[in-house]
């Protein structure tokens, strides 16, 4: 059974395997995080509007759009969300189990802009060390903050 299947595969070729795979699988969205930095060692938090009470803050994140490399990802959500330019670095976090998403979190430094946040998506954005974290952060968020890259 297993043979007849293979070269049943075999047959179907290039597009129709991927096709055949792409409905047998899950298919997920990537939300991105930047755990932005500036010079002095700060981190940007931001308040972000259409987060839950109570957990609104959190890092600069956004969805990865198809075929964007994450790394880029952080780039264009930070200068969306804030006007500032980020350098991405390393790869921090990369954790599924959300149902049809999976989170990937850089590390990321600032190297210019102008902080003009979006006011659609974020009402507040202040740069903070680890001792003024704010309340109402998102567990995941803190736990980047702290180092804590398994949660």
């Amino acid at each position: 059974m297993k043979g007849l299947v293979a070269r049943l595969w075999r047959m179907l070729r290039g597009s129709v395997q991927w096709r055949v795979l792409w409905l047998a699988n899950a298919t997920f969205m990537v939300g991105v995080t930047g755990v932005v930095r500036d010079g002095e060692g700060r981190m940007l938090l931001l308040r972000h509007r259409l987060w839950p009470e109570g957990r609104q803050w959190g890092f600069p994140t956004g969805f990865a759009v198809k075929g964007e490399d994450f790394r880029q990802t952080v780039v264009r959500e930070v200068r969306e969300e804030t006007g500032l330019d980020v350098e991405p670095g390393r790869l921090v976090r990369l954790r599924s189990g959300y149902r049809l998403r999976v989170e990937v979190a850089f590390e990321a430094q600032l190297t210019g802009g102008t902080l003009e946040i979006d006011p659609f998506e974020i009402l507040e954005a202040r740069w903070c060390t680890l001792d003024d974290l704010p309340q109402g952060m998102q567990p995941v968020h803190r736990a980047l903050a702290l180092g804590d890259e398994t949660a």
